[in-house]
């Protein structure tokens, strides 16, 4: 199967085969592969990343670019004071736990160049093509909401 390709790299390279490490299979069982789901489309300027994330609020989630990578991250915890206040759960699906994938975009990429907006469970990651330039810290990059 062929992946659309940014900078002459394969876009999903690094995990095609792996995407989802133990961890993650533990905390998420059986739906750990389905974890941020990810669409990627190319536009006239550049490439759009579809990253599902239902559930989450956008304090939750961070993304970073270092070494050409992108890589978003989401955590979310539930309330036990909550539990203590109004009673004891006597069955939960809901999970708690963390989850995070990278995305290789090219290292001519700077946190100024990426724009992400988070509404209704999907972040949105506009990716814009550039020439290679170094970019040699590792940036945060800020999401609207």
């Amino acid at each position: 199967m062929y992946m659309p390709s940014i900078f002459g790299t394969y876009f999903f390279d690094d995990f095609m085969n792996d995407s989802v490490n133990e961890t993650e299979k533990t905390l998420y069982g059986k739906h750990a592969a389905h974890l941020m789901s990810t669409d990627l489309k190319e536009t006239a300027d550049g490439y759009e990343l579809y990253i599902d994330l239902p559930g989450f609020k956008k304090e939750e989630i961070s993304a970073h670019l270092k070494k050409g990578y992108l890589t978003v991250a989401a955590q979310k915890g539930l309330e036990k004071d909550e539990e203590a206040k109004n009673g004891k759960y006597l069955h939960q699906e809901r999970y708690t736990g963390s989850m995070k994938r990278s995305y290789y975009v090219g290292e001519g990429l700077t946190e100024e160049d990426i724009h992400a907006k988070y509404e209704n469970g999907i972040l949105t990651v506009k990716i814009p093509k550039v020439e290679n330039r170094v970019s040699e810290q590792k940036k945060y990059i800020s999401i609207e909401g």
